[in-house]
């Protein structure tokens, strides 16, 4: 699994994982992160089963298992959290937060135990002694509860299924030629994004936000002036629209 440092200014970093050339060709890629503060972590949309085992060894690597406090999940998909109870098995006092609306569905990964929920304003994300971490509304994009992450430190956007690309084996980290990337995601966006009023208003409280960085949980990130083209392509884009 690929390990890739996206962000460190000494105090906050932020280490993306993915690219797993091992993995099942059945299962789809992922991209999961870890935020540090501090050396404190926080792992967002930290993935399913089958990527557990590479997945603790490559982020071991970056930080103790002990010093991961929290998990954060955007949504309810097994891609996105269904390696809870591996988790609490070995790190038993993380915490997990995730949308209200999904709490009974995600206890079903972990063993019992729900998710601390997070109401559908959102609110902050404590790690260590940091409280700048934001959880921020995404809803219908494309889960009913959806939520994303904003560093305001860093200016990078975490944005689950939003920005998701299917990208061949051996794709860039970050986006390299944007007219290229549409075809990998333009697909997924009108089958899974049901609501064009929900993901214009997300489009509207991103652009407010002015992420240097947008970081999905599939494909390549955006950033610089790709951040500006996806945003307006994803504003023009007619979506709930895959199916005739």
């Amino acid at each position: 699994m690929r390990t890739q440092t996206i962000f460190d200014d000494g105090v906050r970093r932020w280490v993306v994982f993915g690219r797993d050339p091992s993995r099942a060709q059945q299962v789809i890629d992922t991209n999961q992160y870890l935020v540090l503060h501090e050396g404190k972590g926080m792992l967002l949309d930290p993935g399913g089963v089958e990527i557990f085992p590479p997945y603790v060894a490559a982020l071991t690597a970056e930080v103790a298992l002990s010093d991961v406090e929290s998990i954060f999940a955007s949504h309810q998909d097994p891609d996105v959290i269904s390696s809870l109870s591996l988790w609490r098995a070995v790190r038993p006092e993380v915490l997990c937060y995730a949308s209200w609306c999904w709490t009974g569905f995600i206890a079903h990964f972990g063993g019992g135990h729900a998710p601390i929920p997070i109401p559908d304003e959102g609110g902050p994300l404590p790690l260590g002694s940091s409280r700048d971490l934001r959880s921020i509304p995404a809803h219908y994009c494309h889960s009913s509860g959806n939520l994303h992450v904003w560093d305001p430190r860093a200016k990078i956007l975490f944005s689950g299924d939003m920005g998701a690309a299917l990208v061949p084996n051996g794709a860039p980290l970050f986006v390299e030629d944007f007219a290229e990337h549409i075809k990998y995601m333009e697909g997924f966006h009108k089958r899974w994004m049901p609501s064009n009023r929900a993901k214009n208003a997300w489009v509207k409280r991103v652009r407010a936000l002015n992420p240097e960085l947008i970081a999905p949980q599939h494909g390549s990130i955006f950033r610089g002036a790709d951040v500006g083209r996806f945003l307006d392509w994803m504003e023009g884009l007619q979506v709930g629209s895959a199916v005739p």
